[in-house]
């Protein structure tokens, strides 16, 4: 018991390794516990201010009720559409992006395990042999084999937080990645309804056509008949026959708008082109939208989109950011040792009398830098004055979208009921143009001109009803609907891990 009250030096020269280690252990834990420091700004969540309510007066069913949350996380169901849905569902399940996405989280995840090895101790394992012969002129010129085994450890102390500062970057950074996935499925089942509605509108646009192809050609018989009697000038037959060809040229123009609209909803499914022709065949009418549509109020907003609150964790990974590098500017304190065996003969390598060791505590100071390490900690401060911007920005631009649909939502309904008063009239004027050049009582120009305005005003109308529903997804993709309508495996691949 003697030994233990002299002097730390002599006891440890006069000590076995294993109490050494317990010695150094003690050292460590002491250290520990009376010296950590986290050096680098904490993070603390932007302040953001934001209206207490939308710009736009709330009507045509808009309300600032929240939106119920399973309601808003498959808003296209309100379209009353089956096979929207199904494409939706399929979208979520084959998109490329989303397993892109998948494999950034995973990434991440992977990337914040490396950042806590920091935290532990190292221990590697070598083994070594070497056959060597000196020259005869100043040596035995004898061969010798040297044989060595050992392993050697290396704990770095996180005294001032660098590493604790990179698990908390590489933390921020993971949550960013799923809010970027939730994100990319905010706006693919966006792009899905958006390409969706325009082939319903395309569909319609020649359902229009063909049936005013139909009235133009009974009307061009007609002229035809009335010429052939010698009732009328041959000049009337011409314009029935141009006006006739004149819309029936638009058909191709609408089929190859439909084919790239259809073509664009199967790349969005992760399939071929025309992989969806025959699911989309039959036409189908726009879908309508709801008599009702909550959404809440801007705050509200800010909270559900994932795009900003993906801002907002790269700003909190940033901000971490500065405090690795400001732990730059500190010592690093480790404790390194090592333990092996080494012989001249294989058979004698693993006895006691072969036995090597070495350990201590070890400092690394930088003294001179030429101020490299303190124009990094500007670099990562620049950074985080950037992605503060970029928050903000975000921000901003989420309100205006918002903004933004709810005035095209509102506007293209006020638009809809003045096209369709405009239809009816041009209804009753072809009826009447019609009977009155029967009659010999006018010319076919009034004919032409009538015609040509209800297929105008009908084809507008059907843009209309496509814009007013492509507003509408488009408003539930601004206020971050959509995401959650994934299920926490799918939203986080891997967390069960």
């Amino acid at each position: 018991m003697k030994d233990r009250k002299m002097h730390p030096i002599k006891y440890l020269k006069k000590s076995n390794p294993e109490r050494i280690v317990a010695w150094m252990s003690c050292t460590l834990v002491a250290l520990i516990l009376s010296g950590c420091v986290t050096v680098g700004p904490d993070y603390v969540p932007p302040a953001t201010n934001v209206p207490t309510a939308w710009h736009n007066k709330l009507m045509n069913g808009i309300t600032e009720k929240v939106p119920a949350p399973a309601g808003l996380a498959k808003w296209w169901s309100t379209l009353n559409d089956p096979v929207l849905s199904d494409l939706m569902e399929k979208a979520v399940a084959n998109n490329p992006d989303i397993g892109q996405a998948g494999a950034r989280i995973r990434e991440e995840r992977a990337r914040r395990n490396i950042s806590k090895a920091g935290l532990f101790p190292t221990l590697d394992a070598s083994g070594s042999f070497k056959r060597s012969s000196g020259s005869e002129e100043i040596g035995s010129g004898k061969e010798t084999d040297f044989y060595s085994t050992g392993f050697d450890a290396n704990w770095e102390l996180d005294l001032f937080g660098g590493t604790g500062r990179s698990i908390e970057a590489s933390t921020a950074e993971l949550q960013a990645s799923e809010e970027n996935l939730q994100d990319v499925l905010v706006s693919l089942l966006a792009e899905v309804a958006l390409n969706y509605t325009e082939v319903r509108i395309f569909q319609a646009r020649i359902d229009t056509v063909e049936k005013n192809l139909i009235l133009q050609d009974q009307t061009h018989q007609m002229a035809q008949s009335r010429y052939t009697a010698g009732l009328s000038g041959g000049i009337a037959v011409e314009q029935a026959k141009y006006n006739l060809e004149n819309t029936r040229s638009q058909i191709p123009t609408l089929r190859i708008s439909l084919e790239e609209a259809k073509n664009r909803i199967a790349v969005l499914l992760g399939g071929n082109p025309g992989s969806i022709h025959e699911a989309l065949r039959e036409h189908r009418s726009v879908p309508a939208c709801p008599p009702e549509i909550a959404v809440g109020v801007p705050a509200d907003v800010l909270r559900r989109r994932p795009d900003i609150r993906r801002a907002e964790r790269k700003l909190a990974a940033q901000t971490a950011r500065i405090g690795v590098a400001t732990a730059d500017l500190y010592p690093k304190f480790s404790l390194t040792g090592s333990i092996g065996f080494e012989s001249l003969d294989l058979d004698r390598l693993l006895l006691t009398g072969s036995r090597s060791y070495s350990f201590g505590p070890r400092v690394t100071w930088p003294v001179f830098k030429a101020g490299s390490i303190r124009s990094n900690i500007e670099v990562q401060s620049a950074l985080q004055e950037q992605l503060l911007n970029q928050y903000e920005s975000a921000v901003l631009n989420a309100l205006r979208e918002v903004e933004n649909q709810l005035t095209a939502y509102v506007e293209e309904q006020n638009r809809k009921q003045s096209l369709s008063e405009a239809r009816q009239a041009a209804i009753r004027a072809v009826d009447l143009s019609q009977s009155q050049y029967k009659a010999g009582l006018s010319d076919y120009t009034g004919v032409l001109d009538a015609q040509r305005s209800l297929l105008s005003f009908e084809d507008n109308l059907i843009q209309c009803e496509g814009n007013i529903t492509s507003s509408l997804v488009r408003l539930y993709k601004a206020l971050g609907g959509g995401w959650t309508s994934l299920s926490p495996i799918d939203i986080n691949p891997g967390s069960n891990k």
